[in-house]
């Protein structure tokens, strides 16, 4: 897969009403919002999703992606300590831990796709 490379990255933010208010003991919510990535390379796109803000969909596509698209989307260790390097002044928890989680899981959906491989063998 010589030459392969990153064409493209998109974050989308998608915000869902629950049906009822939900809690984990310490806040209420009745809404979620949902933060969507797809990654493609040649025929193939890596999906990887999140919870979070809607600015983390924002920050992928105008912060994150320059740092993506034109490079080898198999070489992942070397893509994700990139991302950590370049986000190293914003934090590292929180909301950017957010904004490169969906990356991550989408490159490596991505490469399972390429290889033709399960993302997951028991």
């Amino acid at each position: 897969m010589s030459g392969l490379l990153v064409d493209r990255i998109e974050a989308s933010a998608f915000t869902i009403p629950t049906r009822t208010p939900e809690s984990d003991g310490t806040l209420e919510w009745n809404r979620t919002t949902i933060i969507v990535v797809e990654l493609t390379a040649g025929d193939a796109t890596g999906v990887g999703y999140t919870y979070s803000d809607s600015v983390v969909a924002e920050l992928i596509n105008q912060r994150l992606s320059p740092f993506l698209v034109g490079r080898d989307p198999l070489d992942i260790e070397r893509l994700w300590l990139n991302l950590q390097v370049q986000t190293r002044n914003l934090g590292w928890s929180g909301i950017m831990a957010t904004a490169v989680s969906p990356i991550d899981t989408a490159l490596w959906d991505l490469k399972a796709k390429l290889l033709g491989l399960p993302l997951c063998t028991p």
